[in-house]
């Protein structure tokens, strides 16, 4: 069974829409992520969405930025999805997404204004931050009756819920899949990752013997995903729980390559088959060593990879489907890669893969991409997606 990503749309950084991300990705400087003052004194590089939202309903139970950037994901394929509506019925059309933060930001708004005030503000309703808001906001708006649900596991949950898409075709429980993920910028990100020492003053640095941790982003993305089409295929994807630790990888990647051996395995393809990999590429000391061990044990040192990180940021949940956005980008770009930015100072202590630098071309678009998602606790995702010739 095929699984077809008929329609893309998505908001971040480095691009508002899929042509303004893919400008980015084959340019020789990087843009995107921006320095701001952040509330504790610092300026921190953020890939923060600076294009106009769509305004939401009515309904204050979704009224968050995570919806709002789904709407602008939405708005762009609104077409296609209507399309597939019509063709398999509202209750045979499904939604699928990953997030991590839901309406946390209007939450923090809130709570603010009750400090202040003594009260909360009058437009604040608890659900908005509710974790499965992105996926019933998206079934409200479409009249939808199929399955809708969110899938969290911190920076592999979009991934997951693309994976999580293609089960629910695969069993007959629809016939289109609307997938993918979202989350906003809001201070409870920025402060967690700060507080385990992760977060980056200056741009990322992903693969640098000087790398210093994340730059926190914001994003949507989303697919169409149907049994027939003419859009990429998710051809297999591997999931994998390492359970080393709360917050840090297992040194070695052993569960990195376990997830990247199985979406091999699901495709039917070969190490060499692949032409390009999106690296998780966190720009984090334990991160950058132990996915540069598990990609060297899988594919050796050839493969063009790249970390696209510096120019959305970590976008955290939303991070598997915008990067897998990425994949998608990179099968119809003519051969074109993505480019890795970094200073140039490759750590010695880890392996020497191949990092694409500006202006790298293949003869022609790969036939097949991974994208990789790590995240917390060890829960590990690589999404293969293959072209058809």
């Amino acid at each position: 069974m095929n699984f077809h990503l008929n329609a893309l749309g998505l908001v971040c950084a480095a691009g508002a829409d899929p042509a303004g991300l893919a400008a980015a990705l084959w340019a020789d400087q990087p843009s995107g992520v921006q320095a701001e003052p952040w509330r504790d004194g610092r300026e921190l590089h953020l890939g923060r969405v600076r294009a106009a939202l769509p305004a939401l309903d009515a309904n204050p139970a979704f009224a968050s930025r995570n919806n709002a950037l789904l709407a602008a994901a939405l708005q762009q394929i609104r077409p296609q999805v209507d399309a597939a509506i019509a063709r398999h019925g509202a209750t045979r059309v499904a939604v699928v997404l990953g997030t991590s933060t839901s309406g946390v930001g209007e939450a923090e708004q809130a709570w603010g204004e009750q400090a202040r005030s003594g009260a909360l503000p009058a437009g604040f309703d608890i659900r908005q931050q509710e974790i499965g808001s992105p996926a019933l906001y998206l079934a409200h708006r479409l009249g939808l009756g199929g399955p809708a649900f969110v899938v969290s596991t911190a920076c592999s949950s979009s991934a997951k819920a693309l994976a999580s898409a293609a089960r629910l075709l695969r069993a007959g429980l629809a016939d289109a899949v609307l997938c993918g993920g979202a989350d906003s910028l809001c201070d409870f990100t920025v402060a967690g990752f700060a507080a385990l020492e992760a977060v980056s003053g200056p741009r990322c640095n992903p693969m640098s013997a000087n790398r210093q941790g994340i730059n926190i982003g914001e994003a949507a993305a989303l697919f169409l995903m149907e049994r027939e089409g003419t859009g990429p295929r998710l051809a297999g994807w591997g999931e994998s729980s390492d359970a080393h630790h709360i917050s840090a990888p297992e040194p070695s990647g052993r569960g990195a390559e376990a997830a990247m051996r199985a979406a091999l395995l699901m495709a039917d393809l070969q190490p060499a088959d692949i032409g390009y990999l999106n690296l998780h590429g966190t720009a984090t000391p334990h991160n950058d060593a132990m996915e540069s061990q598990a990609v060297a044990r899988v594919f050796g040192l050839d493969l063009p990879c790249s970390s696209t990180k510096p120019l959305t940021g970590h976008t955290l949940g939303a991070a598997g489907a915008l990067e897998a956005a990425v994949a998608w980008l990179t099968l119809q770009g003519e051969g074109r890669l993505p480019v890795h930015h970094f200073d140039g100072a490759r750590d010695p202590a880890l392996p020497a893969i191949r990092l694409v630098r500006p202006g790298e071309c293949l003869t022609r678009a790969p036939r097949a991409v991974l994208s990789n998602s790590f995240a917390f606790g060890g829960s590990n995702a690589a999404l293969l997606l293959c072209r058809d010739d």
